[in-house]
């Protein structure tokens, strides 16, 4: 049984005199503990189906089922990271980090030890009682990571959380992150315009078109970059050919759009 399954899914947006489709038809599966990413140009809908996910948003049409069952009816939990890494300024690094926890009433001795634990896993050591403005970019992207693991959700949801930082940064998070989740065996979906990034850290990557958003390709990547660090991904002798082959799909779509704008 799939973990997760979108069959036929529609979102419009409405306003007062209009309605826009920001995903229509959208149909793939997921397996549990499967890393995928979506990608395509900006407007396609790829953070409405992340927000669907998160049920932050009803979608209008169609349905999603987790292991089998109504996805409104399911004990999925979420984890979401953005680009911005929204730690409060004015709590310390370890107080943000068992936010989850205080609210959710399950906040122990155990679960302090385990952020402490987590925390110096991703490097951050002797950063517990420091504040967000003390760390980097990178360093507050490994706390809200630690901040999401620590509440043990069934899904990891990505939107961009890379796209902010500089390269080499950017490079050594998205080693972490991918690592971090296949130790703790959770599913995840990344949203990003990197495609790089999408070979590097996925299992299969979901093409979409736009406007409205629906789903052009799927691609698989092949076992040897799967069994690759991302680190080391694009290094590899089989990269190139599956960057060009997506490439190859994602500049048709742009050169058909400048083709009708010349018309």
């Amino acid at each position: 049984m799939d973990f997760l399954t979108f069959h036929e899914v529609s979102h419009y947006y409405f306003s007062e005199k209009n309605y826009t489709k920001a995903i229509e038809h959208v149909d793939f599966t997921m397996k549990e503990g499967e890393f995928i990413s979506i990608i395509g140009p900006s407007g396609c809908g790829k953070s409405t189906i992340l927000s669907i996910i998160a049920q932050l948003t009803k979608q209008t049409e169609g349905h999603i089922f987790v292991n089998g069952k109504s996805i409104a009816l399911s004990d999925m939990t979420v984890g979401y990271m953005l680009q911005q890494d929204y730690l409060f300024p004015w709590r310390t690094i370890l107080d943000n980090v068992l936010i989850g926890p205080k609210m959710n009433g399950t906040l122990s001795s155990a679960t302090v030890e385990e952020a402490r634990t987590l925390l110096h896993e991703v490097g951050l050591v002797n950063v517990e009682e420091k504040f967000p403005q003390e760390l980097s970019g990178g360093m507050r992207q490994r706390a809200a990571l630690v901040r999401t693991l620590i509440n043990d959700p069934t899904i990891f949801l990505l939107d961009e959380p890379f796209s902010a930082l500089d390269y080499v940064t950017k490079l050594t998070l998205e080693n972490l992150v991918a690592s971090m989740i296949k130790t703790y065996k959770k599913s995840a979906i990344l949203v990003t315009h990197d495609i790089s990034e999408a070979i590097s850290m996925s299992d299969r990557i979901l093409l979409m078109d736009g406007q409205p958003g629906t789903i052009k390709k799927i691609f698989t990547i092949p076992s040897a970059l799967r069994e690759t660090k991302p680190f080391y991904v694009r290094r590899h002798e089989a990269y190139q050919a599956l960057f060009d082959e997506i490439w190859q799909d994602v500049r048709g779509k742009k050169e058909e759009q400048l083709d009708e704008t010349d018309d």
